[in-house]
């Protein structure tokens, strides 16, 4: 079986369905792990086309967590920005579909969830004082990697809508249950049809200028 999985597509449709075009016809089934919403324009979009598709388990990020409570928590002030734009606009019957997303899913030996913990887990992030037990696939932190830990590995499969390293560049990751292994996989988005429908819904300068100042391809 091959297992499309990727997640922190926060509101990129274009991204989401390219990835899906992309991906035709070359996997099985589907696992999103979180973050469907926020920043990006389309959340609404994003919930309502996973929503359709056939053979796809999804998973609760914290994004997902802020809608729900309807409050972001933190301190930072682009995402607090992101949030008070982004949420008014979300469609609120969509809540009860969110809220039903599952915290993880266990697939051949992999823990598959967010993240661990609820930290970010970087690239060059020292884990040597997290206890590892399992295999995981994660998101949460944008970036795409490999790392081990205690005899086991952890991927992260990047980010599908918000890549931190090149906001142009989409990833996600495939796990082939037959052969063992795992593909990591990335392409170019249009990420300019997204900087130019925020600046239509009149987005605050801010959250745009967080998305012009990232590196691209």
């Amino acid at each position: 079986m091959r297992i499309l999985i990727f997640g922190d597509i926060h509101g990129n449709l274009p991204a989401l369905e390219k990835a899906l075009f992309k991906e035709k016809n070359n996997y099985d089934a589907i696992i999103c792990h979180g973050d469907v919403v926020n920043y990006g324009p389309w959340s609404n979009e994003c919930v309502i086309l996973l929503e359709e598709i056939k053979n796809l388990t999804l998973l609760l990020g914290n994004h997902e967590e802020y809608f729900i409570s309807g409050i972001y928590p933190g301190k930072n002030q682009i995402a607090k920005a992101f949030f008070n734009h982004c949420y008014p606009n979300f469609d609120k019957s969509l809540l009860e579909i969110i809220n039903k997303y599952e915290i993880q899913i266990q697939v051949e030996g992999y823990i598959i969830k967010h993240t661990i913990n609820n930290q970010y887990i970087f690239a060059d992030t020292d884990i040597s004082a997290i206890e590892i037990k399992s295999n995981y696939i994660i998101g949460h932190s944008h970036q795409q990697y490999e790392k081990d830990s205690h005899n086991f590995k952890i991927y992260n499969t990047g980010s599908l809508g918000q890549n931190r390293q090149f906001i142009n560049q989409s990833c996600y990751l495939i796990l082939d249950t037959i052969k063992k292994n795992i593909e990591f996989k990335k392409f170019e988005n249009n990420i300019e049809s997204v900087i130019n429908q925020m600046k239509s819904e009149k987005y605050p300068s801010i959250c745009t200028d967080y998305y012009l100042s990232k590196n691209r391809l």
